[in-house]
């Protein structure tokens, strides 16, 4: 084989021999020959090329001007009184020799140059070229002056060479297309216009000027200057008539120019005026020198809604830094009428700039000039049907952007999770189902958790609701305006002196001086946001401090009293007003009893006040918090349930086979991109079949949710589709930090089944089922365990979101779940809207006196907010939004918005609403204040408490409060007439606020007018009775029509079950709550008029109340729990799983405990099976 790979060195021979053959026959081609010819490179010099033709032109457009200079020149030196016969009857005139001789120059140069672009340019057709009106004028101007070369005689022969203005004019037009193609400058044509108007009405004036003084020689021998001004009087329509044409020669001139001038003239007005409204349309450009000396961002939106511009343009201008900031906004539709309403307010019109156009044209990025702008804004259109398509069409922008300006900082807006990664490029991303479904799981263990983010992403100055008579309106104002800020410990007045402190030790005492919360901290090494790391991080000069408050530290000034400045600090208790600081930051005077520092006594679940020694009526004490951790002292408050277990066997109620639990991450995820969270998980993955609520398979048999014997109320969400963003729902109910024991079972009502792709991310988790259904049928929902539920969560429908009249998205919506609070009045009912302004409409009562009055003030409101630059919720004090019980994904886009000045607020609200969990980051819980924990008193005391008990951070409260109107105040009086229903008045009876359904409606109505015609009589009868005594009765005999109306819905829905075969025993009737079941009401912020027309409950949420604000039962405390995983060891494959008090992750390293500095082979020499007496417990 080695043989056979030498060459033969015959062969190779030959072979040379073969290539110079080869290369004999090859024949060399060359390309483009026909460019090296002497015309085509004429043509390339004078035509084609851009630079050298414009020199032409430029050449071309000087030498007409200056044979109409010339002209001037020899009229203005003409001596008319010589050859005055010869000028009557052949109209020669005298000239010097030396204009003749530059007038023939200029005429061969001319001549030369239009011959040789004659030639340049022929296509074949001469007659074409010779009759064009350029090229005759060329001919009349310059073959005469050639022909008086040969024939001396004819010099002083009349010549029009004043008609090369229009050459020139040609000329010009011509040069400015090669300036604007030679500077890729595109959109030129107003420019142009312009231009070709204005040389058209010189052209005229001084076609017409040289003309009529010319002809006038041979009579009144007028001046140029006064032709001229016979011209512009004759033009503007003037007509003085003190200079006018004498012979006919000049007036037949002036008729010709005249209807030159109407025919050319609205032509090209009517040009500029299109072109003029085209640019309205379009918008125009953003200048070059604009947007070098000032600062603009770029909105860039497929649709441009006025509910969108007035969110963006409010938030934006909201922050005093950004108001010298320009607003461009690209749309690719023709702005709507409302908008230009909008943009023609002084207030925006000199700082919004409209631009229609395409964000994937360079043209149009180069108009708005995104390479000069501080940031650009890409939002998605959430209400197209389909919202796939949409999200296309964003990231197609993303990717424009970042092409034609990869150093102009991007802030997207995806709707999808699952396209999320596909713009992680961008600086700041926002998925709105994502934040939606995480916020709306929250709002069922966490309550008005929706509430608090809205509010806290929306710029407020706290002054909403000031002049309200209602007490809780003023607070919750106030309290509205708190928003998140940040500095650095070393530049700040309120952290500055915790330096080498512990966190929780500033919070409280931050808190306790200057009324701020401190909530995280950033390491300057380490670019991780910590939500209440707790105890053990030691505050350091260089940390970043993150805090809620009224306004930032910047614009704080600080007033001590004179003990303060003195050095002495003051004592006193929190019993002032509760009144939060706008302008300033005042130093409270009052501090907490610190006399017993000895820890608390947990004991019974509650906050049991410690015993007091001596007198009994000093309030008791709370230990103080430590300027540095003590492990020994940091214990779990009791208020809170356990986050661990002593196992991980759940066996419900009825005694079902056990099911195991363990911690660690989802193993199927159903998008790229979602943050790894620590959940409770399935030892091993449910199948498919079992998934299903109301249908029995091979594992068990259960058909409805009775039968599963649930331990914890049901929460159930109701959703079109089982999407990607529905993953983000489940995460947070099943954390690890969530006690298994309060782990509440998930229902997913869907209106069209989940494939298998999201079964398989779902089925690790617990107690979630799923079946198909939807809101609007009355089976679906009983099958799936409403009568067992705690709350049940409305999404809103993809397929709704659009509607041919604005704001009617939400009308299927808001019917339902009207429906479902009359069935179900116990049920806490979450809703999602797409459009804000119909959160009017949630639970409408037409006759409520209460809703009205908020109505009325939500107008004043409107009104208000921009003279006092207050809050742009002017929804936020409607009752269903205060208790968080409805929720729009549209009020969150503040949240993209506000990250262009505070970048770290799309980080915290995710860490807020567990879509992250960062290493020794806190998470969002909830305690209820029961009768055992008023000794506290006030929210100052309990912060103490808490921070030094367990380490816990609150930054708010959820209240529910009664509230009682008399008829003074609701200006509304009740009589018998009210209840009384005839016939001529039915229709306004089918008024009121219960159900209009008419077989619902028919026995109650019937069964009033009877009871109302015996109160009738027994008023007769009682005539002497007082008039208090009288509408008591009245009011009594009211409140038995609701109620008949409401046992008619009871036995309903009792015969729907017993067709269904679903027990009965589970549904209440309203009738028959027992007093828990009214609180529990009560808690969850409904109105209770069923009972009552003047008594309601309402419910809000005060961020960062004063410390000196008092606590009441049932109040709910929002706080940051610190994190239990406080240290963190990488472990190997081989490492053993301890499952006695601390739970190790094998692939991960996660402990969820505090260890001490030792190695893990060591651990257990610390812990020791079912020992918890230890300082360690997980």
């Amino acid at each position: 084989p080695n043989q056979r790979q030498l060459p033969n060195p015959p062969r190779e021979k030959n072979n040379i021999m073969n290539i110079h053959a080869v290369q004999n026959l090859m024949v060399q081609v060359e390309f483009y020959v026909n460019e090296n010819t002497f015309k085509e490179r004429l043509k390339l010099f004078f035509i084609k090329n851009q630079r050298s033709s414009l020199r032409i032109r430029v050449f071309n457009f000087s030498l007409k001007l200056l044979t109409c200079l010339l002209y001037i020149i020899r009229v203005a030196t003409d001596n008319p009184g010589q050859g005055a016969s010869a000028s009557h009857s052949t109209g020669q005139q005298n000239a010097p020799s030396g204009n003749n001789k530059w007038f023939v120059i200029v005429a061969i140069i001319s001549f030369l140059e239009t011959m040789l672009l004659m030639y340049l340019s022929y296509k074949g057709n001469i007659w074409e070229q010779i009759f064009q009106v350029s090229f005759l004028l060329e001919m009349i101007n310059t073959v005469p002056f050639i022909i008086t070369i040969f024939w001396p005689s004819i010099r002083n022969i009349f010549i029009p060479v004043f008609l090369n203005c229009w050459l020139a004019k040609c000329a010009l037009e011509n040069m400015i297309n090669d300036v604007h193609r030679a500077i890729q400058r595109t959109n030129s044509a107003m420019f142009n216009q312009v231009l070709i108007l204005i040389c058209t009405l010189l052209c005229l004036v001084f076609t017409g000027t040289c003309g009529i003084q010319h002809l006038e020689r041979a009579g009144k021998n007028l001046s140029l200057f006064n032709s001229f001004y016979f011209c512009i009087v004759t033009f503007s329509t003037v007509g003085f008539g003190d200079v006018t044409p004498r012979i006919w020669p000049s007036q037949l001139l002036v008729v010709i120019m005249i209807c030159v001038a109407l025919v050319v003239l609205p032509l090209q007005f009517e040009e500029l005026m299109y072109l003029w409204m085209e640019r309205q349309k379009s918008g125009g450009n953003y200048s070059r020198h604009r947007a070098q000396t000032e600062k603009h961002v770029v909105l860039c939106v497929s649709a441009l809604k006025i509910d969108l511009l007035m969110d963006f343009l409010n938030e934006f201008y909201a922050h005093p830094r950004l108001q010298d900031y320009y607003v461009v906004i690209l749309c690719p539709s023709e702005m709507d009428l409302q908008v230009r309403r909008v943009l023609q307010i002084p207030l925006w019109s000199q700082r919004v700039i409209y631009l229609q156009g395409s964000v994937l044209k360079d043209q149009d990025l180069l108009r708005a000039k995104m390479d000069d702008a501080e940031a650009c804004f890409i939002l998605s259109s959430r209400n197209e049907v389909d919202r796939m398509a949409a999200d296309h069409q964003t990231i197609l922008r993303a990717w424009a952007v970042k092409d034609f300006a990869p150093n102009c900082p991007l802030y997207v807006q995806i709707l999808k999770p699952e396209n999320k990664f596909h713009v992680k490029f961008a600086d700041h991303v926002v998925c709105e189902e994502e934040f939606k479904y995480a916020m709306l799981a929250l709002n069922c263990v966490c309550p008005a958790t929706s509430t608090l983010v809205t509010l806290l992403v929306h710029t407020s100055r706290g002054r909403e609701g000031q002049q309200s008579p209602e007490q809780w309106q003023r607070m919750y104002g106030c309290c509205s305006g708190n928003e998140v800020y940040h500095i650095r410990l070393c530049d700040s007045k309120f952290f500055g002196e915790y330096n080498g402190k512990s966190f929780t030790y500033a919070s409280f005492h931050a808190h306790k001086k200057y009324g701020v919360c401190l909530i995280g901290i950033k390491r300057e090494d380490n670019k991780s946001i910590l939500l209440n790391p707790g105890p053990r991080h030691i505050m350091a000069a260089t940390d970043t401090c993150y805090y809620i408050n009224i306004t930032k530290e910047e614009n704080s000034a600080f007033i001590f009293n004179q003990e303060e400045r003195k050095g002495r600090p003051a004592r006193g208790n929190y019993d002032g007003p509760s009144q939060l600081p706008v302008h300033s930051i005042i130093a409270s005077t009052v501090a907490m009893d610190l006399q017993n520092t000895s820890p608390p006594d947990l004991s019974g679940g509650k906050l049991v006040p410690p015993t007091i020694n001596g007198t009994g009526g000093r309030r008791p004490s709370i230990a103080p918090v430590q300027e540095i951790a003590d492990s020994s002292s940091i214990l779990p408050c009791d208020l809170l349930s356990d986050q661990s277990e002593d196992d991980s066997v759940f066996i419900d109620e009825k005694g079902h086979s056990p099911t195991e639990y363990v911690k660690g991450y989802p193993p199927n995820s159903p998008y790229i991109g979602s943050s790894p969270t620590l959940c409770h998980l399935l030892a091993e993955k449910a199948p498919f079949c079992c998934l299903r609520l109301d249908q029995g398979c091979r594992h068990n048999s259960f058909e409805d949710a009775k039968a599963y014997g649930f331990k914890n109320k049901l929460i159930i969400v109701s959703a079109e589709t089982a999407g990607n963003g529905l993953y983000n729902f489940i995460v947070p109910l099943r954390a690890y930090y969530r006690p298994r024991k309060e782990l509440n079972p998930i229902v997913l009502l869907l209106d069209n089944p989940p494939d298998n792709h999201f079964l398989e991310a779902i089925c690790c988790f617990p107690m979630v089922y799923y079946m198909a259904g939807t809101i609007d049928n009355l089976d679906s929902l009983l099958q799936c365990g409403i009568i067992y539920a705690d709350n049940l969560v409305v999404v809103d429908k993809e397929s709704t979101m659009s509607a041919e009249e604005d704001y009617m998205a939400d009308a299927k919506t808001i019917v339902n779940v009207q429906t479902m609070f009359r069935l179900f009045p116990s049920l806490s009912i979450i809703t999602e809207l797409t459009h804000p302004s119909n959160m009017r409409f949630m639970q409408f009562r037409a006759k409520d006196c209460y809703s009205l009055a908020l109505s009325k003030l939500e107008k004043v409101r409107q009104i208000l907010s921009n003279r006092d630059k207050g809050s742009n919720l002017a929804f936020m004090f409607r009752l269903p939004f205060a208790a968080g019980r409805v929720f729009s994904i549209s009020m969150l886009d503040t949240l993209l918005y506000q990250s262009f000045v505070k970048d770290y607020m799309i980080l915290i609200a995710r860490l807020l609403l567990g879509l992250d969990t960062t290493p020794g980051s806190g998470y969002l819980c909830a305690m209820k204040v029961t009768e055992e924990d008023l000794w506290i008193s006030t929210y100052g005391r309990l912060f103490q408490k808490l921070c030094s008990s367990s380490a816990e951070i609150p930054i708010g409260i959820y209240r529910t409060e009664s509230h009682i109107f008399t008829t003074s105040e609701s200006q509304v009086s009740v009589s018998v007439d009210d209840c009384e229903d005839t016939k001529d008045k039915g229709d306004e009876s089918r008024s009121n606020d219960q159900s209009d359904h008419p077989l619902l409606r028919k026995k109650s109505m019937q069964w009033a007018r009877r009871l109302s015609k015996k109160s009738v009589r027994w008023q007769g009868a009682s005539r002497d009775s007082s008039k208090d005594h009288a509408q008591r009765i009245a009011q009594q005999r009211l409140n038995l029509y609701r109620r008949s109306e409401r046992e008619e819905l009871s036995e309903l829905v009792r015969n729907r079950m017993r067709h269904l075969g679903l027990p009965t025993s589970g549904y209440e009737d309203l009738t028959n709550l027992t007093a828990s079941d009214v609180m529990n009401r009560v808690n969850l912020g409904y109105l209770q008029d069923e009972q009552n027309d003047h008594q309601n409950t309402l419910s809000y949420v005060l961020i960062n109340p004063s410390p000196d604000t008092r606590l009441e039962l049932n109040d709910i405390v929002l706080m940051e729990k610190t994190h239990m995983i406080t240290s963190f060891y990488p472990l190997s494959h081989s490492t053993l799983k301890l499952h006695i008090h601390i739970s190790i992750l094998s692939m991960d390293g996660i402990t969820e405990t505090y260890l001490p500095d030792t190695c893990l082979g060591d651990l257990s020499t610390f812990f020791s099976p079912r020992n918890s007496s230890g300082p360690f417990s997980a």
